[in-house]
């Protein structure tokens, strides 16, 4: 258990400390895109290595496929529903529920693997892509008005707790779940992740950072593919 609880914090801190820098912290703008870029391209390199593809081996293209689209709409749906809600104000919240609803099946997935080699590779590679994810969130809900730092910083904190408890219960019900459903769950958190991109972080990145954030996507690709290699 307390294993699960460490693991848990590791993916959790990692966001909670970019919520606080962002939400505290004025960043250049082109380093903020930087971030988000970086966060991007480890993002990619982890839906394609440690989500879809473990589920694509073991469950086939339709299974898996099925699962990747219905983690897309999910999100694709709830950000639609912020954004009509929000305004300009949405991207903030779409990104905290961004890394709420990739995060729970990947620490639902973390927290099963305890023990095993790809564990700690998959604790690395979720929590670089929360730093960034986090700052970016955070600091365009700073920007908004009638800005709460307070109610944001319990919001953020929220997920973050939510997270670790995930780890500890996937954990605790480990010898009862079989591979299939861990399988279906790494790819509903792999369609998340990569609608998160699509619709929130990249669009984001480019308009404050412009041309050059493609570089810092590769970079970031290319660490999280580094670590799970």
């Amino acid at each position: 258990m307390s294993t699960a609880l460490y693991y848990g914090l590791g993916t959790a801190l990692p966001m909670l400390v970019g919520a606080v820098i962002g939400l505290r912290y004025d960043l250049p703008k082109p380093l903020l895109a930087g971030l988000m870029a970086f966060g991007a391209g480890a993002m990619v390199a982890a839906v394609s290595t440690e989500l879809f593809q473990p589920a694509f081996e073991s469950e086939g293209v339709v299974v898996a496929g099925i699962a990747l689209m219905l983690g897309a709409l999910v999100y694709v749906v709830a950000d639609h529903l912020i954004e009509n809600r929000l305004g300009s104000a949405a991207l903030g919240f779409a990104l905290m529920l961004g890394a709420l609803l990739d995060g729970i099946p990947e620490n639902t997935a973390l927290g099963v693997s305890l023990g095993a080699e790809g564990g700690l590779v998959l604790l690395v590679a979720i929590a670089v892509g929360n730093v960034p994810e986090a700052v970016a969130g955070a600091a365009s809900m700073r920007g908004q008005p009638n800005f709460d730092r307070r109610r944001a910083g319990l919001l953020w904190t929220a997920t973050a707790i939510a997270l670790v408890l995930v780890v500890v219960a996937a954990n605790a019900a480990a010898d009862s779940i079989s591979p299939q459903p861990i399988a279906e769950i790494q790819a509903f958190a792999g369609g998340a992740t990569i609608a998160v991109l699509a619709d929130s972080l990249m669009p984001e990145a480019y308009r404050e950072g412009g041309w050059w954030v493609g570089l810092s996507t590769a970079a970031g690709f290319l660490v999280a593919f580094a670590l799970g290699g």
